[in-house]
């Protein structure tokens, strides 16, 4: 296993990158997996998207569909792959803290 170390913790990591256990998720995490993912700035648009998908995930136990991010968030696909370049299940779920959502490669 991969660790990611915040604030003097460590937390651990699956096989790809993503964190094993969502309550350990935090703000500075975020901080830290945005420079893996290509995010140089972490701007307001992607705490509303990460937040967005922190609060699903929470009511729902899994990540919503891309169709309805765009819905619910007011952001195209386009400006969702401009915040995440790696993607809204790789990029965005994992900032978010969330598992790796299924069917994503």
């Amino acid at each position: 296993m991969d660790y990611i170390e915040v604030n003097g913790v460590k937390i651990e990591l699956d096989e790809d990158g993503f964190i094993v256990e969502p309550d350990q998720w935090s703000e500075e995490l975020v901080l830290a997996f945005a420079k893996t993912e290509d995010v140089p700035v972490v701007t307001e648009e992607h705490w509303k998207v990460i937040h967005y998908l922190r609060d699903y995930f929470k009511q729902f136990g899994i990540a919503p569909m891309i169709r309805k991010l765009c819905k619910d968030t007011g952001l195209s696909l386009k400006e969702i792959y401009d915040l995440f370049p790696s993607g809204p299940a790789k990029g965005a779920c994992k900032l978010a803290g969330l598992p790796k959502p299924t069917g994503c490669v």
